[in-house]
């Protein structure tokens, strides 16, 4: 579903309920959502949180990205991302017709040095240069797995495999998303790699996460802690399996269980005191500053904003973390201060966001949502407030 300038979340929830022939009444209740929230989101009054969305998606039986308006179609054709969709698509369908006799794969190191640039634009925030390359990637990489069979092969398209998947996620595009994470499953399963098969799961819980199925998610992290209790002992175990806790404590502060989500941030944080700063170790970002960021997007999913902002302003991102997650994190703080009613401080945290990454803030939802809420409040924001929200196309 196309995002229109005149379209919104709220308009979206409207719209699709009445589509169902379902009252308000009718759609709190299957949802769960208290009813006066669900009447002041559809209103416009407050943004959805990304509970409710998961909430009132399984209750009307869609992707959260319908609500979302994702994938975003007018700001993709104008940025010229949208070509580069469908040979992804192509590319993720020849996993097993074997090797293409068109294509002359080069030297393994080559092949994958290549994925491993990829994985660093990603996290620098280049997505359309990662978009455009990755599709010839996948392929030659597809080519040389068949040709060869060597673990080194297999684990390499798994990567670029990933690539796909994190391209498209962040793009909008949940079904080529999920279809890139099962093929970097078949990969990971020939390349015979626990720590793989760990951060596969770890990926796929992220997108049940997003999609508000907590409990698969949650199903999804144990079966990853399994797989890498088969590992081989060592930095990489630590850091993936570092990685699976600090998703399962956002799964479980979606879900409103603090508990939980405090017994995963601990088991994390313990975990790197061991490892230290190791962003670039399967390009997790894994660390004591990824364990204090997530602690700040726990505190938000819990609805506790004002001490997700406190944690948040005592917290200095490292020069060289990787600008997507700086990004996303100064993200999730604009949405917490727009709740805790600071509609300047959010709106320089959506600007640090545009600065950190502006490929990712363009199609991040947060981004979006958060605008849109401050947009709502009707204050005084800067003079560039409009301009900003011409350039997110809302």
């Amino acid at each position: 579903m196309p995002a229109l300038p005149y379209d919104h979340t709220a308009a979206r929830i409207k719209r699709l309920r009445l589509e169902r022939h379902l009252t308000q009444k009718a759609l709190a209740d299957l949802s769960g959502v208290a009813y006066s929230t669900l009447t002041k989101t559809e209103q416009g009054v407050i943004p959805a949180t990304p509970y409710v969305l998961g909430c009132l998606a399984r209750a009307l039986r869609i992707d959260v990205s319908t609500l979302n308006g994702q994938p975003y179609a007018t700001e993709l054709r104008a940025d010229e991302l949208d070509i580069l969709i469908l040979p992804i698509r192509e590319a993720l369908d020849v996993y097993d017709l074997g090797a293409d006799p068109d294509i002359a794969p080069r030297p393994r190191d080559r092949i994958a040095a290549d994925a491993e640039a990829l994985c660093a634009a990603v996290r620098h925030g280049d997505l359309k240069l990662a978009a455009a390359r990755v599709s010839a990637l996948v392929p030659e990489a597809t080519t040389a797995a068949h040709l060869d069979g060597a673990t080194e092969d297999w684990l390499t398209l798994a990567s670029t495999y990933r690539t796909a998947y994190d391209v498209t996620t962040k793009l909008g595009y949940t079904d080529l998303a999920t279809l890139a994470l099962a093929r970097m499953d078949w990969a990971a399963q020939r390349g015979s790699s626990a720590v793989v098969g760990g951060i596969h799961r770890y990926m796929r819980a992220m997108t049940y996460l997003r999609s508000g199925h907590y409990r698969t998610g949650r199903r999804l992290v144990d079966l990853g802690l399994e797989a890498l209790g088969q590992a081989d002992p060592g930095r990489e175990r630590d850091v993936a399996t570092g990685q699976l806790y600090l998703g399962a404590a956002v799964v479980a502060g979606r879900s409103q269980n603090r508990g939980q989500a405090e017994e995963h941030l601990t088991a994390a944080e313990h975990i790197a005191q061991r490892t230290g700063e190791a962003v670039q170790v399967w390009w997790l970002a894994f660390g004591p500053t990824n364990v204090a960021v997530h602690r700040v997007s726990v505190l938000a999913e819990i609805n506790e904003y004002e001490a997700a902002v406190t944690a948040g302003r005592g917290l200095t991102l490292p020069e060289d973390w990787p600008a997507s997650r700086k990004s996303h994190h100064h993200a999730e703080l604009a949405r917490s201060r727009m709740w805790t009613g600071d509609t300047d401080g959010s709106y320089r945290s959506l600007v640090r966001a545009r600065k950190s990454a502006p490929q990712q803030a363009r199609y991040s939802p947060t981004v979006r949502q958060t605008y849109q809420g401050l947009e709502t409040a009707k204050r005084r924001l800067p003079g560039d407030f409009l301009s900003y929200g011409t350039w997110l196309g809302v």
